[in-house]
């Protein structure tokens, strides 16, 4: 076998030196869980595993994989059956089922944003988001975390750098599309922006406007349907990213839009066209999943009763200063420093709490945390003292 290439070895000995290597763990069933995405527990449900199941023998579905891609022989019956379930669900014309979020993020911005179009997108979006933006052939720029003075100032910038006279006197005709980018719940922060704000933004400068809604299925709205439809915004965007390997439990995301736009990904997105297709499995786990979101909600409702109890838990023990503000299923505490976040990432799981550090560069320098996932299946109990814990390690 070849020697490692000496750069390679040496960024991973930096990695080590900054306390900051990645490794890979198994998920210790034996702590409570204050780390997964899983914010319904759907992922462990007999029910959507058992009727999953009785579903695919009922259809007379025996198939273990999808064959190919989805323009070849991939694209069997049931996703467009699970297409049009979530496309009605979340009041879209369409939906286009991607193998992950990160897929179709990086199919979304790597091919529908053109040369000489302009993305702003938020500095705190997703990796994948970047990503795809990094792919596109359009001209890219940060805002300030939910800062639409600074995000209006670079659309001016753009527009005045970009407007030629026309035939017409006084007025002048646009040479290329701006597209908005956020998110409705950010990862890192669990923080939410103002969406009828940027609304109305991105309509009064004609833009066109995405969002990814990752952390958000499941946890806003009546049923779950996202921060979007809870602010009935569903209709005043251009694209939604729907990922459902976290409030809906298992793998898989979605792009929702118009027809035309579906029509455009399925052309165009390499990320969709050029891999195999989810299995006959996957696809209708994901649609046994959107069935008992759309039926049952105490799961739900027992999830914000817990992000309630944690912010008044935290205010009632003097850590509010020190959590990132969130009315979302991700609580950050902000402690600065890969060393000392990780040692109290580890007390904490000593006494039987499953709580991650998070540690530059995958946050900002200074911006090291603690980052709390909140579940349907948390007791108020567990809550209450993992944060008492917490305030007796940090004070």
């Amino acid at each position: 076998m070849k020697l490692f290439p000496a750069i390679l070895s040496n960024k991973l000995e930096q990695r080590v030196q900054g306390n900051a290597l990645r490794l890979l763990f198994v998920s210790n069933k034996q702590l409570i869980d204050f780390s997964s995405n899983d914010y319904l527990g759907l992922s462990q449900s007999e029910i959507i595993f058992n009727e999953t199941h009785e579903y695919l023998i009922n259809n007379k579905i025996i198939q273990n994989g999808a064959t190919g891609s989805r323009l070849l022989s991939g694209n069997h019956k049931l996703y467009q059956e699970t297409e049009d379930f979530i496309a009605n669900f979340h009041q879209s014309e369409t939906a286009l089922i991607f193998n992950s979020g990160y897929d179709a993020n990086v199919g979304f911005f790597s091919s529908v944003p053109q040369k000489g179009d302009l993305i702003l997108y938020d500095e705190l979006c997703h990796a994948s988001i970047r990503d795809g933006i990094q792919l596109s052939h359009a001209k890219a720029y940060k805002f300030d975390h939910n800062d639409f003075e600074d995000l209006e100032k670079l659309i001016l910038r753009f527009r005045n750098e970009h407007v030629f006279p026309s035939a017409v006197e006084g007025r002048g005709t646009l040479l290329s599309e701006i597209y908005i980018v956020t998110e409705s719940v950010f990862s890192m922060d669990g923080d939410c922006p103002n969406l009828e704000e940027l609304v109305q933004l991105s309509d009064k400068h004609n833009c066109y406007l995405v969002v990814d809604e990752a952390h958000a299925l499941g946890v806003f709205g009546s049923a779950g349907e996202g921060f979007v439809q809870m602010l009935g915004l569903q209709d005043q965007v251009f694209a939604r990213i729907i990922t459902f390997g976290k409030g809906l439990g298992c793998h898989g995301a979605a792009i929702l839009g118009s027809p035309e736009l579906r029509s455009y990904l399925v052309n165009f997105a390499r990320s969709f066209i050029y891999t195999t297709g989810l299995s006959p499995h996957s696809v209708a786990t994901i649609l046994v999943a959107y069935n008992y979101l759309d039926k049952e909600k105490k799961n739900i409702e027992t999830l914000r009763e817990n992000i309630i109890h944690f912010n008044q838990e935290k205010n009632l023990l003097g850590l509010k200063q020190i959590f990132v503000r969130s009315k979302s299923a991700i609580q950050s505490a902000i402690i600065p420093g890969n060393e000392k976040v990780k040692a109290i990432a580890n007390q904490l799981q000593e006494k039987g709490f499953d709580v991650k550090a998070i540690l530059s560069p995958t946050v900002p320098e200074g911006q090291e945390r603690l980052r709390f996932c909140l579940h349907s299946y948390n007791s108020k109990e567990q809550i209450s003292e993992v944060l008492g814990l917490l305030s007796k390690l940090i004070f």
